[in-house]
């Protein structure tokens, strides 16, 4: 089993979530502590880098990516900067024979991302995706419950993802707020997850009919700046969406949503069953069998707890009873890009998934400007 050397791009908030759920996974696999490590930081000043190595552990770092993709001792890449950057950072990675891991979305457009699947495809290295969120052990029961036929046909699905992180009027603009940055407000850094998921769960998406709205349409240039620049990306998305397979549903993204910290939740009712993941309750998934009794008085029938905890297959720490959270989540997400490194077997979610996903935002981007459904074949 090969060390893994990791070089990490970016080391913003979700860098620093990244570099801790590597030091994490040998803890949870019983894994060796030299198994995997970051070996090398960039970042775009002397200063936040220096930082950056400081914190992480490691002796090299560099304002130049470039600088981590020369090192014969960097394996993979994990990629945690801007949307609008992915694109040359992979590029250059897949070129430099570079496993890569990317955080979403994966690009600013679809054209992009699917160049980027193919720039991976071509130079034979893996390229994973960090859509976190599919790895809760209630998420994996619900797709091997869907995969075994328990819902029957699929009738309907609903998506939520809701935070209040944008409420404030006195927010200053950041590179999230920014077209030219994101290529997207809310539906791409909230509604790629909650998109994946449903992917994940019920397969390709066929067309979509989306509202797109911004809600504070200035902000601060800066923290307590007078100075007022203007939004252009979406606070709030509110998409209907049919599967490949015919299910059709609503999916609701918003940054202002008052009250809601991280509120994501999934629901999928079908002709034999429904099921039910929620966020807040990460140790659980809510099953109902249409098959149960439904007399006297009701029978059996109703949705019921079934407990999932923290069972990942393998695992031999910490206690599989305790809740899994968000950073157990990471840490899974990016062993199993390690994993398909390690077996050499095709990464999911794949950039080829990850361009999916890009299709169905561009589709919903593109319905909410022309007031019309649209289909994924069109982008």
């Amino acid at each position: 089993m090969l060390n893994i050397n990791i070089g990490l791009i970016g080391y913003g908030g979700i860098g620093r979530v990244h570099a801790a759920a590597y030091r994490a996974i040998p803890f949870h696999y019983g894994l060796s502590a030299d198994s995997i490590k970051v070996a090398g930081v960039a970042t775009s000043r002397p200063e936040t880098a220096g930082q950056a190595a400081s914190e992480i552990g490691c002796d090299f770092y560099t304002t130049n990516y470039h600088d981590l993709l020369a090192r014969e001792d960097i394996h993979a890449v994990d990629i945690c900067t801007p949307n609008n950057s992915h694109y040359d950072i992979v590029l250059a990675a897949a070129a430099a024979g570079k496993h890569i891991y990317c955080e979403k979305p994966l690009a600013m457009n679809a054209g992009e991302a699917q160049a980027m699947a193919q720039a991976v495809e071509s130079a034979s290295v893996k390229g994973q995706l960090t859509f976190n969120f599919r790895f809760f052990p209630a998420i994996a029961r619900a797709k091997q419950l869907i995969s075994d036929g328990f819902l029957g046909e699929i009738f309907s699905f609903r998506g939520r993802y809701h935070r209040s992180s944008y409420i404030s009027r006195d927010k200053a603009l950041s590179w999230r707020l920014q077209q030219e940055f994101t290529g997207g407000g809310a539906l791409f850094d909230l509604g790629s997850h909650i998109l994946d998921l449903l992917y994940y769960l019920l397969g390709d998406f066929d067309s979509v009919y989306g509202t797109l709205d911004t809600l504070i349409k200035e902000r601060p240039v800066a923290p307590g700046a007078a100075e007022k620049g203007r939004v252009d990306v979406d606070d709030i998305a509110l998409l209907q969406a049919r599967t490949c397979d015919g299910g059709l549903g609503t999916i609701e993204i918003s940054r202002m949503g008052t009250g809601a910290t991280n509120d994501l939740c999934v629901e999928i009712f079908g002709e034999s069953g429904a099921i039910r993941f929620d966020l807040a309750e990460p140790a659980w998934l809510y099953v109902y069998d249409a098959r149960d009794a439904d007399s006297p008085l009701g029978g059996g029938r109703g949705f019921r707890k079934i407990e999932t905890a923290g069972r990942y297959p393998g695992q031999r720490a910490p206690d599989w009873t305790m809740s899994p959270d968000f950073m157990r989540a990471h840490a899974e997400c990016q062993y199993q890009f390690i994993k398909s490194i390690w077996e050499d077997r095709t990464p999911s979610p794949s950039f080829a998934e990850g361009a999916h996903v890009q299709q169905i935002m561009e589709a919903a981007q593109r319905s909410a400007k022309h007031l019309r459904w649209v289909e994924l074949a069109e982008i």
